[in-house]
């Protein structure tokens, strides 16, 4: 089964939105190196539209001008590309095609499709929330920007269940950048949420208890 990489730019109180409004201060070699070992060796790309939108706005014309990442324009051109929308959209871009029927199944059979190569994600945050909440991102790669945004939109919305993840690796980049990479947890190794039992402590009991710890009240 091929595995789902999904890599996004994210604030430090975990704003994903605009990252064009907040990123590029912090873009260095190490962050573009991070960035095409994941998107950039991908095969097939998996977008939601406006993510889409954005790259085919600025990719193919930066391949043709034949500048300094006109090697990585040609990998994202060349990729298949996979986009899901509720519209019926029409592509220049080649090597584009709409994902059909429910997205769950869509993506099911996509990562039972034979291959070795990962299907790369990025940005496309509410595709990403649906496929974490199915279970379907094998790796999500977090680019952590010592910045908090303090408006927009953030990767994790409310929910009625805990999404557990586990850290494969992390490395600093010389901007401050956190280079996060987490597994997701299959529900069978999902431990157990456990309720804590119930204290009642006088007002002296807590205050003692919180001096403690070093805090007061």
């Amino acid at each position: 089964m091929r595995k789902i990489t999904a890599g996004l730019f994210i604030s430090l109180d975990g704003v994903v939105e605009a990252p064009d409004q907040w990123h590029f201060p912090y873009f260095n070699d190490e962050m573009s190196a991070a960035v095409d070992a994941t998107l950039g060796a991908a095969d097939t790309i998996l977008f939601g539209r406006k993510t889409y939108d954005s790259f085919a706005g600025a990719w193919p014309e930066r391949e043709a001008a034949g500048g300094e990442d006109a090697d990585f324009a040609k990998a994202l051109g060349d990729a298949r590309k996979i986009v899901v929308s509720n519209q019926q959209l029409e592509f220049t871009w080649r090597n584009s095609e709409q994902l059909k029927g429910d997205l769950i199944e869509a993506v099911t059979a996509l990562k039972n499709e034979p291959g070795d190569t990962n299907i790369a994600m990025s940005g496309s945050v509410s595709v990403v929330r649906q496929l974490l909440a199915a279970r379907l991102v094998d790796e999500l790669h977090l680019l952590v920007h010592p910045i908090a945004v303090r408006k927009g939109m953030r990767l994790f919305d409310e929910g009625e269940s805990p999404i557990p993840l586990t850290l494969i690796s992390s490395e600093t980049f010389k901007t401050g950048v956190l280079n996060l990479v987490y597994g997701q947890l299959s529900r069978a190794a999902t431990p157990p949420m456990r309720t804590p039992k119930s204290t009642c402590l006088s007002p002296n009991s807590r205050k003692t208890a919180v001096m403690q710890k070093g805090l007061t009240i």
